[in-house]
């Protein structure tokens, strides 16, 4: 696992299972306002790393993609949120701002895929996630953190799937 700069770590997966496991060690630590942002081309494998995600975190529904809703709500038992917008489909930063992502940030966490598409309205402190399709079923993901938490984040990654730094 290359460790590009303090803030940065890239991870190669083999498969959607080793994918998804990835999701579930970093979803098992998330909390209320914390910001995942997925970025990559379709087929790269967001929703497979937020199905872990989210199973990690305790999610009691089953996640899919919400690319023609916008964004899901998934729970857990103690009735804490996890949001999971897709900005693919947005037209506008206006149309992103009626969404009111300060709300979902203060009920729960928040997993942003295509998070490029509105840019400015995401708080600078984040964990940016690039997921690339390298061939049949290996990705490549980046992860960068911006901001104390993510760095703390960041660690427990590298402490928990590669046992330092």
């Amino acid at each position: 696992m290359p460790i590009l700069d303090s803030h940065t770590i890239e991870f190669f997966s083999r498969s959607p299972e080793q994918t998804r496991r990835v999701g579930m060690r970093i979803g098992a630590e998330i909390k209320a306002g914390d910001i995942i942002c997925l970025q990559g081309d379709l087929g790269a494998g967001k929703t497979t790393f937020t199905q872990g995600l989210a199973q990690g975190w305790g999610s009691q529904d089953p996640v899919s993609s919400p690319t023609f809703i916008i964004v899901n709500m998934y729970r857990r038992a103690n009735g804490a949120k996890l949001f999971h917008l897709d900005a693919y489909r947005l037209d506008s930063v206006s149309e992103a701002e009626e969404l009111d992502l300060d709300s979902m940030l203060a009920e729960g966490a928040l997993i942003i895929e295509w998070p490029e598409r509105i840019g400015g309205l995401i708080p600078k402190e984040r964990m940016w996630v690039a997921l690339d399709h390298i061939e049949g079923e290996h990705r490549q993901m980046r992860f960068n953190a911006h901001g104390k938490r993510y760095d703390d984040l960041l660690e427990f990654m590298r402490q928990s799937m590669f046992g330092g730094s």
